[in-house]
């Protein structure tokens, strides 16, 4: 079982182990290490978001792969999808994104792409894992004369707001819509509002003035609160809400009411199939998407597929499958004919574009899914014993089960990031709904709290 790395790299609170400039350190000579190659030395890209403590991993990244050898590309705050995009179009060997998502700004991550675009294999891990916990990297160092050279790249962000743009159909405009977005103080704080102005777009933007601890602070994915009331003031079209590394999106319509990532995929979907472009006719979700993208799918002749939690999880199976869109409802989206990893602006592209193409608004459009009233209680616990292993949360979860039947459904995870325990319950009402998942609550906090 890893120990550095969980569901999307290593994460923590900063300045804390992992997320230490020690472990920073041994990451970057791990990195640099292990995607040299016969004769050439390991090209490694290196970007943040906008957290405080992110000068110091980067310095320590920097430091980790010239003691090996490696040459480090800095490229500054750029989304994560961006990093991966410049990783693979420089042809480098490896890209390294020091982000926690849409934590707050107290906790900080490293996630590492490979050349190719794609997040680093379990396997993979797993060899940087070995080298750093086993102290194995010591043995491996060059001398003095075999170090490597940092570089600094300053024309990253035009690339990547290019990149972004020919996701957007040459045969539609976005001239003259409104759009507001949210860019969460975080990494998409310039490139995207760049990418919609150059598109035609009228965009208005808040909370984008990033000081390094206001990165998700009520506000982007997870906080769309300040988002509702401003299209509606405003009159826009759309809303958009990227989360503090950009490879999230929530939408919110033209009346204010906000539009979750399982709403996105099948909108984006069927838009897919009506032009011959969904492969395979399969559409990728998770254990965690809403009832109504099954029954949503069944309607429109999608085939659905559902897999763990986790993007990286849904890139898997989308890859073994031959899906082109896949994702989850809380904003990761996948479009593999566009990107090899979830990048919250070129969902919003494609949906906009689903929207322009279908001359809809998209409060018409999000009616394509019933959402079946869902409840998500997080807990904070001190263990992560086998949920089947505790009798009375087993129970509790059958009993539910049996009063739902098919009007419902109950899933209880450990979080892959924090220590914490996601209990949801889906079901006919509001009421009934809460009802089953505070019970259920309730149980695990006293067994695991």
């Amino acid at each position: 079982m890893n120990k550095l790395f969980g569901t999307d790299g290593i994460r923590g609170e900063a300045n804390r182990y992992p997320i230490s400039a020690e472990i920073a350190f041994s990451v970057g000579q791990a990195v640099a290490h292990v995607f040299k190659k016969n004769g050439h030395r390991a090209r490694v890209i290196i970007g943040k978001d906008t957290r405080i403590s992110g000068y110091m991993l980067e310095s320590s990244l920097e430091a980790g792969i010239t003691s090996m050898g490696g040459h480090p590309y800095l490229v500054g705050v750029l989304p994560t999808p961006g990093i991966a995009f410049i990783a693979q179009s420089m042809r480098a060997d490896a890209g390294i994104v020091i982000s926690a998502s849409h934590n707050p700004y107290q906790d900080n991550g490293l996630k590492i792409f490979g050349g190719n675009g794609f997040k680093l294999t379990d396997e993979e891990e797993k060899i940087i894992e070995d080298l750093i916990l086993n102290n194995k990297l010591n043995d491996l160092l060059p001398t003095s004369t075999g170090m490597g050279k940092a570089f600094r790249m300053e024309d990253v962000q035009g690339r990547y707001i290019v990149f972004l743009k020919n996701t957007f159909p040459r045969n539609l405009s976005m001239e003259g819509m409104k759009i507001v977005m949210d860019v969460s103080n975080g990494a998409t704080y310039r490139v995207a509002p760049a990418a919609f102005i150059e598109l035609g777009a009228e965009v208005e933007v808040i909370h984008n003035t990033p000081n390094g601890t206001n990165i998700n602070d009520r506000c982007g994915s997870q906080h769309t609160q300040d988002l509702k009331k401003r299209v509606v003031e405003s009159g826009a079209a759309i809303g958009l809400a990227f989360d503090g590394d950009g490879d999230r999106l929530i939408a919110v319509d033209e009346k204010g009411n906000e539009i979750r990532g399982d709403q996105v995929l099948i909108i984006c979907a069927d838009r897919l199939k009506k032009e011959g472009k969904l492969k395979n006719n399969l559409l990728v979700c998770t254990v965690m998407s809403n009832l109504g993208l099954r029954m949503a799918c069944k309607k429109y002749g999608i085939n659905y597929h559902t897999a763990k939690v986790g993007d990286r999880y849904v890139l898997e199976d989308m890859l073994r499958l031959g899906s082109v869109v896949g994702g989850e409802d809380a904003g990761h989206m996948i479009f593999l004919d566009h990107h090899t990893t979830g990048d919250g602006i070129i969902a919003a592209m494609q949906l906009i574009a689903a929207m322009v193409g279908e001359s809809k608004p998209l409060s018409e459009m999000a009616r394509m899914m019933d959402v079946f009233p869902q409840k998500l209680i997080n807990i904070d616990v001190q263990r992560k014993p086998d949920i089947t292993t505790i009798p009375s949360i087993v129970e509790a979860i059958r009993q539910a089960e049996r009063e739902l039947g098919e009007a419902g459904r109950v899933l209880v995870r450990y979080s892959g990031t924090q220590n914490m325990c996601r209990v949801m319950v889906e079901g006919p009402t509001d009421r009934v709904t809460e009802k089953y998942c505070q019970q259920i609550a309730d149980i695990v906090t006293s067994e695991l709290g």
